[in-house]
């Protein structure tokens, strides 16, 4: 159920399922000598579909499948049987079975169709040389209160994802789960999420059940190097593993990427003792009021960021133990983050020295801004006008022009919020929703523009960066001489 076919956005059992049903609908429409054979071949491949696809997990979208199925299989086989105990059979005008036909054929098109709207993600090969590992860690900060509760004796824990170069893992190895450690982690997230845009949790129940490209706990790539980091917070509500094709496509390339939950923040978090905690920031309907619990949230989720980067720092120094002790290169940093988690990644490079770099994918910049930044950044953003946000855009390059490093903001032609994150990748296609560029465009664009910066500004690789991020959207660079 697992392996699901490129285009189809379903299963080979699935399909033939799909095939199945079809088969039976038009059956009575075949010529007299092939209505037997196709009639027992299809019922039978109906059924056993059924019957497997319940015992491994059946998705809604087969059920619209299931049910044309079965108003066509009595009527296929009371003419059957009566033809084979000799007696006459009685079939229909042709203009009364036509529209019980085609209403059976729609009933069954329905479930390709809802497959293709709400797909089981799959998620992009990554194109560098270096094969994928993950790790999860969960770390808390003995200094810092957590904020969301009233007990002064809780200290802020914080849940941290990370991609790495990894050994090639056998052709067997276990690919990990997306969205969390466990099926039941998955679950609980993917529910989470979809209560907290409205809908119903069954219309996403493709989503736990995908698998990465990545290895849990693979070994780390050989031959000594150590490698830049790359922090990333989520948007509102997002979890640590929403950028998941983006986090794997940069660790193909050399790159650690440490991708945090924000516990009270993102909609679910699972931690260590089993316990989750969900989302306690929501919208107050206040503008003012909003924009001033935004900064607080954005504030907390800066200080998770130079958290984490302090015990990554640990950890490469073997103070803290685990797979990438001595492969952390924590001298060459960037932090990055979408939506919320863009507004915090800004935060972070203007308040923690540390990050070298700063990455803002289409994020609102919430909280002060000042003191001036003082490393390159670069924003994604889609098309704003004046008519849909008439902050964004001004705030945004008031940032960007008072920083003392060059910064880029890229619009991208026909992305939407959602485009900067896994969303395409298993939501219904709507350019509103998840923008224009398609399932396979979409993270191509992302990662290549991140990937292109990161690789200017941490790793000192000589090119034409304002030409590479020129190529795909409309380009504005913001020189330190300009502000001044």
């Amino acid at each position: 159920m697992t392996e699901i076919i490129a285009g189809l956005h379903m299963s080979p059992l699935e399909f033939l399922a799909v095939l199945g049903a079809v088969a039976l609908a038009v059956a009575r429409w075949l010529p007299p000598a092939a209505r037997p054979r196709v009639t027992v071949a299809a019922g039978a491949l109906v059924v056993l579909s059924a019957i497997v696809l319940s015992v491994v997990g059946i998705r809604w979208q087969m059920l619209p499948v299931l049910a044309g199925a079965a108003v066509a299989l009595p009527f296929a086989l009371v003419a059957l049987l009566r033809r084979r105990a000799g007696q006459p059979v009685r079939r229909a005008r042709w203009w009364l079975a036509l529209p019980g036909s085609m209403a059976c054929v729609g009933l069954i098109a329905t479930g390709p169709v809802a497959a293709w709207a709400f797909p089981v993600p799959v998620f992009p090969e990554p194109s560098g040389r270096f094969a994928v590992g993950t790790h999860v860690v969960q770390w808390t900060d003995p200094r810092r209160p957590e904020s969301f509760t009233p007990d002064p004796h809780d200290r802020r824990t914080v849940v941290a994802q990370l991609w790495y170069p990894a050994r090639e893992s056998s052709a067997g190895a276990q690919r990990a789960q997306y969205l969390g450690q466990t099926e039941h982690e998955a679950r609980t997230v993917s529910e989470a999420l979809a209560r907290q845009v409205g809908l119903p949790g069954f219309l996403v129940d493709g989503i736990p059940r995908a698998r990465t490209h990545s290895v849990v706990d693979a070994p780390v790539a050989g031959g000594g190097e150590r490698f830049p980091v790359v922090l990333f917070s989520p948007g509102s509500g997002g979890v640590r593993t929403q950028n998941t094709a983006w986090a794997e496509e940069v660790a193909s390339h050399g790159y650690v990427v440490a991708a945090l939950d924000h516990p009270y923040d993102s909609a679910a978090v699972v931690l260590a003792d089993g316990r989750t905690i969900h989302t306690a920031t929501a919208s107050t309907g206040d503008r003012d009021e909003d924009a001033r619990l935004s900064a607080d949230w954005t504030a907390v989720r800066a200080a998770d960021l130079s958290f984490i980067l302090t015990r990554l720092d640990r950890l490469d120094r073997g103070e803290i133990t685990g797979p990438l002790t001595g492969r952390l290169d924590t001298g060459r940093v960037a932090v990055a983050g979408h939506s919320m988690g863009g507004a915090a990644a800004l935060q972070a490079a203007r308040q923690d020295h540390r990050f070298d770099a700063a990455i803002d994918l289409d994020g609102y910049p919430h909280g002060p801004a000042t003191p001036a930044l003082g490393r390159p950044t670069l924003a994604l953003t889609q098309a704003i006008t004046p008519g849909t946000d008439p902050r964004y855009l001004p705030r945004l390059t008031e940032v960007l022009k008072l920083s003392t490093a060059t910064s880029y903001r890229l619009t991208i032609p026909g992305a939407a919020h959602l485009t900067f994150m896994d969303g395409p990748l298993y939501l219904p296609p709507v350019p509103s929703i998840t923008g224009s560029l398609g399932r396979t465009e979409s993270p191509h664009v992302v990662a290549a523009t991140t990937l292109a910066f990161l690789d200017t500004t941490l790793r000192r690789k000589p090119g034409d960066l304002a030409g590479v991020l020129s190529a795909h959207g409309d380009l504005s660079v913001y020189h330190p001489d300009d502000s001044r």
